[in-house]
């Protein structure tokens, strides 16, 4: 049942990501920590999303501003690997807290609470008319890729962060579109070589195949994305993802999932 669900919410959440603002990584993230733990929720993820990068980067890769590329895609990928190393390092053994509602007991427990606080940011960023117009002048570049590098390690979610510091890069779109696909990838190349030092002790050799689906069909989805629906902008969907996504939120904070 989670290899129908996730693969078909990886499908139609890759179309999405051409016109609702978001990125793959910020919908698909809480999909999964639905059937899984925290960490390995977002090292699932992470693969699904650095494949379907790597199919944009065959597409727009070749128009990648190399320059921009070393100025914040290093201190991106070296942020990543902080932030991957942080993550796998929480103590999440003892609950945060415990509270009682409707006759039942629910733990929180520090990972999906960090993580939580992290996605109703990240979706507000993409909401909020102040964020969505943030903007960043062409010489903090470094500190954008450290800042969008670290969270992406961290929570897997770096494409609000990447794009307020690019934006102001002066390229031109296609060199923009091509430079965000490539430092993404590389951030996810890093994070998940840190996660791999916890594959084995978290499960991840029995979900290759859900892997693979979702996978699949998140590529599948970037092509009908690209093909159909990548210059379509739908607000009213944005704001009905976004809600979405605070309201999932809002539930792994507390526990309820």
């Amino acid at each position: 049942m989670e290899i129908i669900i996730i693969s078909s919410a990886a499908f139609f959440v890759a179309i999405l990501t051409f016109f609702s603002g978001f990125g793959l990584g910020t919908i698909l993230t809480p999909i999964f920590m639905i059937f899984f733990p925290v960490d390995l929720a977002i090292a699932l993820t992470g693969i699904v999303h650095f494949f379907n990068n790597l199919f944009k980067i065959i597409l727009v890769g070749k128009n990648a501003d190399k320059s921009v590329l070393l100025r914040f895609g290093i201190p991106a990928v070296i942020a990543a690997a902080v932030g991957a190393w942080v993550l796998l390092r929480i103590p999440d053994a003892e609950p945060l807290f415990v509270y009682q509602m409707f006759g039942s007991t629910f733990e929180v427990y520090p990972v999906k609470f960090i993580i939580s606080i992290l996605l109703i940011f990240f979706a507000s960023m993409d909401l909020i008319p102040y964020f969505s117009n943030l903007q960043f002048d062409k010489d903090k570049l470094a500190i954008g890729g450290v800042l969008s590098g670290f969270f992406g390690g961290l929570s897997g979610n770096q494409g609000a962060l990447r794009t307020a510091f690019l934006i102001k890069a002066g390229l031109t779109k296609e060199a923009f579109v091509g430079t965000a696909v490539v430092v993404s990838t590389f951030v996810d190349f890093t994070r998940l070589s840190v996660y791999a030092t916890r594959f084995t002790k978290s499960g991840l050799s029995e979900n290759l195949t859900l892997v693979l689906c979702a996978t699949a069909s998140a590529i599948l989805g970037a092509y009908f994305g690209n093909k159909l629906l990548k210059k379509v902008t739908l607000k009213s969907l944005q704001i009905l993802v976004a809600i979405m996504l605070i309201l999932i939120s809002i539930a792994l904070g507390m526990g309820l999932i």
